[in-house]
């Protein structure tokens, strides 16, 4: 057996990661399994937005209040891992926007004009890339590279293995597979839970230009800054799995954004990752019913709110 911790996940996105710097910071001895590769979080533009995607996906107010609390709790989370939050809010740039002050206002929103725009501080930020080297990074988690292939409970311990044949045992485990299908051996409850699990395609595009001050969205898509310019999304491709980046979309990625922040540049290499996403639209986070197994799943595009 190669190693006895106190937790075990499986998936290094930004749920599994930020689950295990969570649980290191509590004291407990955690390990990530991951095969490795780009994810749904590596192409993720680090948007912290429970404003303009309440806007934006016309949020009922409650879900709209959760967003919100998974958000205020970044300060405290950015700080005790050595993140940069930035706090530089967000700004609509599409019609009507009276009415969009008007429906942030009664989502319980800040929100104000400016200029043909509105501007609202209660959306954040942070690099995604920078975010996710640094949850890999804390200490007291160990992450391992491993294809999981199932797992099994027994005598309290929850024992993983991998492709390869290597075991990890464990009195609590969590899931963090992303939108990937039920790992063998999981209870039939759980599995059911994890093939409903809808596939949704996002691909970003970053250009080489004038970074924007804050990010900026409208009907087409965002721009957020990045350190050479900006990162411009995203699709939202229900049932697609496909990571090959289509360059199609690229380039109208590329004009929406330079269209947003008013300037001239040059489209890079896309970036694709699978998100999943419950039926509900809401993440599937806790306990899963079985005793020391725990899910972190399914955030749809809001995992730097879950």
């Amino acid at each position: 057996m190669s190693s006895s911790p106190d937790v075990i996940v499986i998936g290094a996105g930004v749920l599994g990661l930020s689950s295990a710097a969570e649980l290191a910071a509590r004291g407990h001895a955690v390990i990530v399994l991951d095969p490795g590769g780009p994810n749904a979080s590596s192409a993720a533009a680090g948007m912290i937005a429970p404003a303009m995607e309440s806007l934006i996906d016309g949020l009922s107010p409650d879900h709209a209040a959760l967003l919100k609390r998974g958000r205020d709790l970044w300060p405290a989370f950015a700080s005790r891992h050595g993140m940069n939050l930035h706090l530089d809010g967000a700004e609509w740039r599409g019609p009507d926007p009276d009415a969009a002050v008007a429906r942030l206002h009664a989502l319980g929103f800040a929100a104000r004009r400016e200029g043909e725009g509105v501007f609202t501080p209660d959306d954040w930020r942070v690099e995604a890339q920078a975010a996710l080297a640094l949850l890999s990074a804390v200490a007291g988690v160990t992450r391992i590279k491993a294809t999981v292939e199932r797992l099994s409970h027994a005598d309290g311990l929850w024992t993983v293995v991998s492709a390869d044949g290597r075991l990890w045992s464990a009195s609590a485990a969590v899931l963090a597979t992303g939108a990937a299908t039920a790992l063998g051996g999981l209870p039939k409850d759980v599995a059911a839970l994890v093939d409903a699990i809808e596939p949704i395609r996002g691909q970003l595009t970053p250009i080489i230009c004038a970074a924007p001050d804050r990010v900026l969205r409208g009907p087409g898509g965002y721009a957020t800054p990045a350190t050479d310019g900006a990162l411009c999304g995203a699709t939202m491709q229900s049932g697609d799995r496909s990571t090959e980046p289509d360059m199609k979309i690229a380039a109208s990625q590329a004009a929406n954004g330079l269209s947003l922040i008013g300037g001239n540049g040059e489209a890079g290499q896309p970036r694709v990752g699978i998100r999943g996403a419950s039926p509900d639209g809401l993440p599937m986070a806790g306990p899963s019913g079985v005793r020391g197994l725990h899910l972190a799943l399914a955030p749809r595009r809001n995992g730097l709110l879950s």
